[in-house]
């Protein structure tokens, strides 16, 4: 990145903007190469100010969020990593007949279900100890097995890559298993959520037994991305990682993990090319042994 261009990127996103930084620091797999530049955008009048500038320029960026659900590959990332911050990370309950509320999409996970529990707003509770933020979660349709966040969509309000604010609707959002279709460069900034009043301790304790559940399950306790591959349709990406005999396997830092066959945990020091060696094998002997093409549910970005 050149001088010129990284000081107008510095005047416009001030301290909020730093330069040549490790995204260990940003990702829960705690590996990758350094980003040019990441970018905390706060207020929506700074955000477009700085997406034009990154337009006009043709600089690649990346919406960040929690960095769960995400690889960056060891050479790091081209452009500007965009974290949703400040107004986009917040909150607001609308106490109408039907409850719904309008969060920011950079509003944390876990911090949307303590707050609808706390007012007793059922219907996020799936989302109980699923790392990430409000719009990651939407932009990969994050969900269980019987529950996904289309569910309680209501609409999101998008900025087009031509700095354009639109409000959509759930009907005309196409979502889909693990993702949603948006065009090249659109960012998700706030979604309206659908919920039902409930009693804060019912809901309290269907989030805690999702909790308790997870970590039965999943090995929440070392650096990972959830889980690495979808669903093959009637199947489990785990049961046939299981199958073909890769429980445990390690390469480098990286393990497929004892506990859940579709997890790869960083074992300390792991590099992403260890985690992206593990995903080959399991892709080649998946398909070897029973002929189907997992396909990763984590987003693999960077230089190699």
């Amino acid at each position: 990145m050149e001088a010129n261009t990284k000081k107008r990127l510095k005047k416009i996103g001030d301290e909020a903007i730093l330069f040549d930084v490790p995204m260990s620091q940003y990702t829960t797999f705690r590996v990758g190469g350094n980003a040019e530049a990441i970018y905390r955008a706060g207020s929506l009048e700074e955000l477009k100010e700085m997406m034009a500038f990154i337009t006009d320029m043709e600089i690649p960026y990346l919406i960040l969020g929690a960095g769960s659900n995400l690889l960056v590959r060891d050479g790091g990332l081209d452009g500007v990593a965009i974290i949703l911050d400040g107004y986009f990370a917040s909150i607001e309950d609308n106490n109408m007949a039907k409850p719904c509320i309008l969060a920011g999409a950079g509003l944390l996970s876990n911090k949307l279900v303590n707050f609808c529990t706390d007012r007793g707003l059922s219907g996020v509770e799936f989302l109980a100890g699923i790392p990430g933020t409000l719009g990651g979660g939407v932009v990969m349709n994050a969900g269980t097995g019987t529950q996904e966040i289309k569910d309680v969509i209501r609409e999101v309000t998008v900025l087009t890559r031509g700095g354009i604010l639109e409000r959509r609707d759930n009907l005309n959002l196409k979502f889909r298993y693990r993702g949603l279709d948006l065009d090249i460069g659109e960012i998700i900034l706030s979604a309206i959520l659908n919920l039902k009043r409930d009693k804060p301790a019912s809901i309290s304790k269907r989030v805690k037994y999702r909790i308790k559940r997870r970590k039965e399950r999943f090995p929440l306790d070392m650096p990972s991305a959830g889980s690495i591959f979808k669903n093959p349709e009637g199947n489990h990406a785990g049961r046939l990682i299981d199958a073909v005999g890769l429980r445990g396997r390690r390469i480098g830092g990286a393990m497929i993990s004892n506990k859940h066959a579709n997890f790869i945990v960083n074992k300390g020091k792991a590099s992403a090319s260890d985690i992206l060696s593990l995903m080959d094998l399991v892709l080649l002997r998946v398909r070897e042994m029973f002929n189907i093409h997992l396909s990763p549910e984590i987003k693999i970005v960077g230089k190699g």
